[in-house]
């Protein structure tokens, strides 16, 4: 149990309470730089490493749901996993990093284009789906934004 509390709350980031969700997102873009290296495939990685947690993210979802209930507020795996979607194939420079934490937090904040119907999924599952479409978004609208050269 002690495991799942952890992962779930991004290595603790979700006991702090109110605003947990963006400083793990936060947490998530100096990550996702600090560990980018030259590797022979570098999307190989990072995607796979991403879908790592998103599997862990639901099982661990799973199981705290058990305990504190549907999506609690301590649950940031999921912030975690969209901001990695986010930031997935997008160059590893600050600006880019910044705008995709903009986008990731507005689409899951607010939660529109059916983010918000994803989370009444049962289990881990909704608690996952809601952050991975907001991820997408987000990461869908850089990618356009990088195509057109709009910076």
């Amino acid at each position: 149990m002690f495991f799942h509390k952890i992962i779930s709350t991004g290595l603790g980031i979700g006991y702090i309470g109110k605003g947990a969700g963006t400083v793990a997102a936060v947490a998530t873009c100096f990550f996702w730089w600090l560990f980018q290296t030259d590797y022979p495939n570098p999307y190989l990685w990072p995607f796979l490493t991403t879908m790592f947690l998103l599997v862990l993210g639901i099982y661990s979802g799973n199981v705290v749901e058990e305990i504190w209930g549907k999506d609690h507020q301590r649950v940031v795996i999921d912030e975690v996993v969209g901001m990695c979607i986010a930031l997935l194939y997008i160059p590893l420079k600050w600006p880019y990093i910044l705008i995709a934490l903009v986008l990731f937090r507005f689409f899951d904040i607010l939660k529109p284009l059916y983010i918000r119907k994803l989370e009444a999924l049962p289990g881990g599952w909704g608690v996952m789906a809601d952050d991975v479409l907001a991820g997408i978004y987000a990461n869908l609208i850089l990618q356009f934004i990088l195509l057109f050269n709009l910076l």
